[in-house]
């Protein structure tokens, strides 16, 4: 039997340790990409990670090295949400971890969970022993346990990283993060965002993902993030902006940016030939996979969603009836007899949904989030789930990511009522 001290032995991991243990003492400190550190100083753009953060690292002897640690976390999805989860460094998703292809990367993963994990660097080409299935390639890391992770990057593109130990359990509560590698030749990009789309069994009234669900999901995220608080893509007009979209939940996302047509760019295979573009509104992500799309910003307030309609809403009850065209009137008292608290809805169409809501007359479960929210310039938006905006204006200063607020449309660029007679213009109808 291969004893847990033999295996690092035979991995190399043994060695690894050793460095890990005599530079401890050192005075290292953190380059954070986001912060402290020029582009140019780096090699590349930086990414933005949405409602998320990159992981900040140390320099040892040529080596850069980052830190992760498992834990449980308190987790908003969005206000009046909130949930125990499981993820890295405090956060769902994990911290992006950023890099440069040729690298020499060393990764620290602590466990604090009560039950062990793995780590795998989900795309990446590595020896077999750093690749992170529990039992087949490493022991699990246990309870209070650290294991270095130590290899160079033999390549470059958009990758993801989980645990491939306890996966179903592990992964639904939340631990999942974006790998990006750099080419050594900087791209000509002048905004680049990463999102990473996973799903959620949040029970009416409960405070923890159920991970036995396969496919009744009923919250859809944008790096664990639900509408209306996913943050914006921002940019200024005419920057090319690429988004990388990663999937790690259970079901393909056919993802549809409004507006513009975006071409089809890269994956975690890096950055394709631009032979090999295609120029698309909507691209489907499907589970395991990344894609990179890139665009030239054009002015707006633009939708960027998964076309999966029920993955544009939150907490669904997918077995309660949707009475669209019945009378409902008079047997509301009867079935409330019954059904303490019922409220008739839908009697035409699902929009009244959001404005019961919105006036108070149809409060939900505790910490479950309403099916349809968020507000715009002109009303109700009714979206939810895996939804959020691209925001472009003229006078975005280079390195300005807030959100600008609502477009203002130049003058009759806007849709506009002309009438409110139904009957209006006499519209044509199929012959009979």
């Amino acid at each position: 039997m291969t004893s847990r001290r033999n295996f690092l032995g035979f991995s190399g991991m043994g060695a690894v340790l050793s460095s890990v243990a005599s530079n401890s003492a050192e005075a290292n400190s953190f380059v954070n990409p986001q912060k402290n550190i020029t582009s140019t100083e780096l090699g590349y753009n930086p990414v933005r990670t949405p409602n998320g953060w990159t992981l900040p690292y140390t320099e040892k002897e040529g080596v850069k090295e980052f830190h992760l640690i498992a834990e449980e976390i308190e987790h908003e999805f969005a206000p009046g949400s909130t949930a125990k989860c499981w993820g890295y460094n405090g956060s769902t998703p994990g911290p992006t971890i950023e890099a440069v292809e040729g690298d020499r990367v060393r990764i620290l993963v602590t466990n604090s969970l009560n039950e062990h994990t793995t780590m795998h660097w989900h795309g990446l080409i590595l020896p077999s022993g750093m690749d992170g299935v529990g039992g087949l390639s490493q022991p699990q890391i246990a309870p209070g346990e650290t294991f270095a992770y130590e290899f160079d990057l033999k390549q470059n593109g958009t990758h993801m990283y989980h645990p491939h130990a306890d996966e179903m359990t592990q992964m639904a509560l939340g631990m999942m993060g974006m790998f990006i590698i750099h080419p050594k030749e900087p791209e000509p990009i002048d905004r680049d965002y990463c999102l990473l789309t996973h799903n959620w069994a949040m029970h009416p009234g409960t405070s923890r993902p159920a991970p036995s669900v396969m496919v009744d999901f009923n919250l859809w995220s944008f790096n664990s993030k639900v509408f209306p608080a996913i943050e914006s893509i921002v940019a200024r007009t005419g920057e090319r902006v690429r988004i990388r979209i990663g999937n790690l939940s259970m079901w393909n996302h056919p993802i549809h940016l409004h507006g513009t047509s975006f071409n089809v760019t890269g994956s975690d295979g890096g950055r394709w030939p631009q032979s090999a573009w295609r120029s698309e509104s909507t691209e489907i992500v499907g589970v395991g996979q990344t894609r990179d799309i890139e665009f030239v910003a054009t002015p707006g307030d633009w939708a960027f969603h998964c076309h999966m309609s029920h993955h544009t809403m939150n907490a669904m009850g997918h077995d309660i009836p949707n009475p669209t065209g019945v009378n409902m009137r008079g047997l509301e008292g009867k079935i409330r007899d019954h059904l303490p608290g019922f409220i008739a809805m839908g009697e035409n169409g699902m929009a009244e949904h959001q404005q019961h809501i919105d006036v108070g007359h149809h409060p939900g479960p505790a910490n479950t989030l309403p099916m349809m929210t968020g507000s715009g310039p002109y009303g109700p938006i009714e979206m939810g789930g895996m939804f959020t905006l691209v925001k472009v204006r003229d006078d975005i200063a280079p390195n300005d990511f807030s959100d600008p607020g609502w477009y203002n449309p130049p003058a009759n660029t806007i849709a506009k009522k002309i009438s409110s007679n139904p009957n209006y213009g006499n519209p044509p109808r199929k012959p009979s």
